[in-house]
């Protein structure tokens, strides 16, 4: 029998793209026994009340207050019991197939503990969903490839984009629709906490490499991610909630480059600067 996978949506504020994101799941759900929940990180917009309307037989954790992105995903995660773990954004949407596949690709690769697929925007555009170990370097170099690819001379885009295209072991795959053999989540306890919202993804990666597991990019699985909707209405908070993420990855990874980070960031706020 294939091996079971068990599905995470984390929900915040965002109804429409929880109940599209659902809704994908149950019109193209994997070929193999799976599950899936939903954690409501205490949403004021009536998401929780929506999703148990609709799926009354779908699990759901009302959290009591906001935890964050990271800790949200592991109260899922232990309440789930099968050996694949998809964490999966609300405002994704998943084709046909595409869950078996990326469930297969890393059926395939023993070597793996995790797996992402190809992430395009709303308009069909890939985004760079995978990439090296934030950094001083790695972090710059991530900004010139999402510039060039976006608006880059035509030789370059097209170079980057068939980059893009290749299976491949790389530092990170986004949380967007990041799947996880259990037994190696748990032997890294999972999702590290600090991290409320963004730098989690890259840091989950990192202690799974550090444990001596590949991390898969697979670009023949392809799952639409609607990037922007629900941090659209807090644009400020969402900053902010990176800046302290960005910040919370180097003090843990990058110790003597944080406190520059800092003072960076501080002088960014001073002259009115946006990240």
């Amino acid at each position: 029998m294939s091996v079971g996978v068990s599905i995470v949506v984390v929900t915040f504020n965002a109804r429409e793209d929880a109940l599209a994101c659902l809704a994908s799941v149950h019109a193209h759900p994997p070929a193999r026994p799976w599950d899936v929940i939903v954690v409501d990180n205490h949403s004021g917009d009536g998401t929780a009340d929506a999703i148990a309307a609709r799926w009354p037989e779908v699990p759901l954790r009302r959290l009591p207050e906001n935890l964050g992105f990271a800790a949200a995903n592991n109260i899922g995660i232990r309440a789930t019991a099968h050996p694949y773990v998809l964490l999966l954004n609300s405002d994704t949407l998943v084709g046909a197939g595409q869950l078996e596949a990326l469930c297969a690709a890393l059926d395939d690769e023993p070597a793996a503990a995790a797996a992402g697929p190809r992430l395009l925007d709303g308009t069909g555009q890939q985004e760079l969903s995978y990439g090296p170990m934030i950094s001083p370097l790695g972090e710059a170099r991530q900004k010139v490839r999402s510039r060039l690819l976006a608006a880059g001379p035509a030789a370059v885009r097209a170079r980057i984009a068939a980059d893009m295209q290749r299976r491949q072991w790389v530092d990170w795959v986004s949380g967007a629709c990041l799947l996880v053999r259990r037994a190696a989540a748990e032997a890294v306890g999972l999702l590290d906490e600090r991290f409320f919202m963004y730098c989690e993804d890259v840091d989950f990666c990192a202690a799974l490499r550090a444990a001596g597991h590949g991390i898969l990019y697979a670009p023949d699985v392809s799952v639409t991610h609607l990037r922007g909707r629900s941090r659209a209405t807090a644009p400020t908070a969402t900053t902010r909630r990176y800046r302290d993420s960005q910040l919370a990855f180097y003090r843990k990874h990058h110790p003597r480059w944080a406190r520059l980070l800092r003072w960076y960031l501080a002088a960014r706020d001073i002259t009115g600067r946006s990240s």
